[in-house]
Parts: structure tokens; C-alpha cells; sequence
């Protein structure tokens, strides 16, 4: 009874710290766009709906975020606010057993993805780009989240290969429309990115690490942030009706994040308290985009 005990007790030891690491508020950002936008597009609920989503769930994060963990401990560990829902302080006895964890998730369904995709071989090239961008953002020799702009666009490619891999799984015929959608997506996601970026100016130099927010200081890339969440809202307003009123969703991200349009490098750190609101911001505009995307897949009020 002992021994199981004590073996359950290191389990949990090592589980606590992969599912932080694999930042459980932030699974609906990647499992949503591709379950939405594969469910729109089919309007079936199959096994391609049923893989696609739980991989986009779990197994993706631990490898996007976990990977991000292990080769960021160093500079985690000056980070006041990792450790908890915003990032794993992995421990160096974790560093394998994580990275050998996501390659076990993810690659049986990877494998299974490649199958039921077999029939659409952009779907295999789009869901090499998301894995190759999981993987450049953080491994050594690669390390795009320190190249300033580059670490913006590979981080929203992270959350918007979601939706254009399920497209391409299902042959849907693409748009202006969706083009249209695509991109503010893409907007929405270096904003949020370049935005998230600024609370960690002062451990980042400290750490010798580039990103946006080192490079062009708090304030500019709060302006920037800003000016890509006006962006994907007025490419929204382009879209036919009732997608058009997606572009509202951008005011609240805009207006969280106006308080700190003139903040100054050495007081960058305050933006966490915005951060936070953004990650329930996320939630809430999710819940809108839900009910809008249901009231038009039926016809709803807008029929």
C-alpha cells in the first residue's frame, strides 16, 4: 500500500507540472478556431472534427508551451510571474520527461491526422507549418521568439493554423470572406502576442532575450497592439452579414489596453494586470463568437 501510494505521489509529482506547463486557460484558443471552423465548413461531426479537436486540445499546448518551458527555464526563473497559470517553472528533472511527453502525444495524432487527411494534401502542408512554427518559436538554433516582429508572427501563426487546418481538411473553397477572417485572425494574434510581450521588458534585457517589446519599448508596442486589434476589427467589417459584427470584438481589447498606451519601459510590468483581464476577455468574446456563429449556422435571427 505504501509503495503504490508513494508511486502515485511521484505521478502526481510529474503530471501537476506538465498540465501547467501546458496552460490549461489557453487549450480553447487553439481547439476552438479548428472545431469551429471545421464544424461550420462540414456541418458534420466526424471523427476528422472528433481528432483534429482533442489534438488541437492538449497534445499541441503541452508541445507549444511545454517545449517554450524547458528552454526558457533560465530566464523563467527571473520572471516574477511564471510559475502558475502564465508558465511553468519546470524543473531541470522535468526537461526530457516533458519533451518526451508532447512527442508522445503528439505524434500518434499527427499520424492519424495525416491519415484521414489523405485526400487533401494541403492539409498535410498546413499542419507541418503549425508543428514547424510549435517548434521554431522556442528550440535552440531556431529560437524565433527572439527575433523581434518574427516572434509576433510565428505566435499568432500558432493560434491561426488552428482554423486554416481545418479548412484544409475539409476542401472548403476559400473566400474573400474567408481570407478576410483569416487575416484579422492573424491580426488579432500578433496583437495579442506583441501586447503580452511588454510586461516582460525588464526580466527579458535582463535575460539578454530580443522580442517586439525589447526592441520598440512599452509604449510603441502597446500602439501597435492596439493599431492590430483596430485592424482585424475593420478587415471584419468586410465580411458579409452577420460575420460584420465579429469587428465589435475588438473594442474590448482595445479598451482594456488604452490605460497603458504611454506606459514606460521601467513600469512595463503593470500591463499584467491587463494581461489577466485579456485571458477572461478571451473567454467572454469566445462565448459572443459562439452564439454568433450558432445563430448563423441555423438561420437564427438572421435568417
Amino acid at each position: 500500500m505504501r509503495q503504490a501510494r508513494a508511486m502515485m505521489a511521484e505521478n502526481m509529482s510529474t503530471i501537476r507540472p506538465l498540465l501547467i506547463a501546458s496552460r490549461p486557460l489557453s487549450w480553447i484558443n487553439t481547439a476552438y478556431p479548428f472545431a469551429a471552423v471545421y464544424l461550420l465548413t462540414t456541418g458534420r461531426i466526424d471523427i476528422s472534427l472528433v481528432v483534429g479537436t482533442v489534438f488541437f486540445l492538449v497534445p499541441y499546448n503541452l508541445a507549444m508551451y511545454g517545449v517554450n518551458d524547458v528552454f526558457d527555464y533560465e530566464s523563467d526563473l527571473a520572471n516574477p510571474r511564471k510559475g502558475g497559470a502564465e508558465g511553468a517553472k519546470l524543473p531541470p528533472r522535468l526537461h526530457s520527461t516533458t519533451l518526451a511527453s508532447a512527442a508522445i502525444l503528439v505524434v500518434p495524432f499527427v499520424i492519424a491526422l495525416a491519415i484521414l487527411g489523405a485526400q487533401r494534401p494541403m492539409s498535410w502542408l498546413v499542419l507541418a507549418v503549425s508543428l514547424f512554427a510549435v517548434l521554431a518559436y522556442s528550440v535552440k538554433g531556431l529560437r524565433f521568439k527572439e527575433i523581434p516582429v518574427l516572434d509576433s508572427i510565428t505566435s499568432s501563426t500558432h493560434f491561426v493554423t488552428p482554423a486554416l487546418y481545418a479548412l484544409a481538411l475539409a476542401g472548403t473553397t476559400v473566400t474573400s470572406a474567408i481570407v478576410m477572417t483569416m487575416v484579422a485572425f492573424f491580426c488579432w494574434g500578433m496583437a495579442s502576442h506583441a501586447f503580452g510581450s511588454v510586461q516582460d521588458i525588464v526580466p527579458d534585457r535582463e535575460a539578454g532575450i530580443g522580442s517586439i517589446a525589447t526592441v520598440l519599448g512599452a509604449a510603441t508596442t502597446v500602439r501597435l497592439a492596439v493599431a492590430l486589434w483596430a485592424a482585424a476589427g475593420v478587415l471584419m467589417l468586410f465580411t458579409p452579414w452577420p460575420a460584420n459584427l465579429a469587428a465589435l470584438a475588438a473594442l474590448p481589447y482595445i479598451i482594456s489596453v488604452a490605460p497603458y498606451l504611454h506606459v514606460d519601459d521601467t513600469h512595463s510590468e503593470t500591463a499584467n494586470r491587463a494581461w489577466r483581464r485579456f485571458l477572461a476577455i478571451n473567454y467572454a468574446v469566445g462565448f459572443a463568437i459562439t452564439l454568433l456563429l450558432i445563430l448563423y449556422a441555423t438561420g437564427g435571427l438572421f435568417s
